[in-house]
């Protein structure tokens, strides 16, 4: 990624915060950074089943591909919770119904979620399975409900 890319798309994540230069001192000492949503972004958490189960695979590189041909945008991939985790990031307030909140949780105003470095995109520990590509470049709501749904339907029809 270009370097003046990487710099204004860490500025843009950064100022999530009122104080961004506490994100950068995240960033720097732990390589994460605690970022409140509702801003600049809020989130879509997908549980790491629901995932496989949509793109019928059970390897992150293959979701990683599949996530970046899908919803076309951002996401964050935690496998230290819950199982393993997928947070689409998206648009604030982008939905005003989000038909899926108990399959995959819609997270906003009042929740910080763990955003990486923007070179961490590799495992251990919190990483990007699909970096952000351009300041303010979310996934669209339509193809993440897509996803979402496609993925407890399968898990339906194989019994999971």
């Amino acid at each position: 990624m270009h370097t003046e890319a990487t710099t204004a798309l860490s500025e843009w994540l950064a100022r999530a915060q009122d104080g961004p230069d506490h994100a950068r001192a995240e960033w720097k000492t732990s390589g994460v950074a605690l970022l409140p949503l509702g801003r600049r972004f809020d989130a879509v958490r997908m549980p790491e089943p629901l995932v496989h189960a949509a793109l019928d695979t059970q390897f992150l590189t293959e979701a990683a591909e599949g996530l970046a041909r899908r919803l076309l945008g951002p996401v964050i991939y935690d496998g230290r919770t819950m199982g393993g985790t997928y947070y689409a990031l998206m648009q604030p307030y982008a939905a005003r119904y989000w038909p899926h909140d108990d399959k995959a949780p819609w997270l906003g105003l009042g929740t910080y979620l763990g955003v990486p470095r923007l070179d961490r995109t590799e495992p251990p520990g919190t990483h990007w399975v699909v970096p952000p590509q351009a300041v303010g470049r979310l996934c669209p709501v339509a193809l993440v409900g897509q996803l979402v749904a496609a993925g407890w339907y399968a898990m339906q029809a194989g019994g999971a």
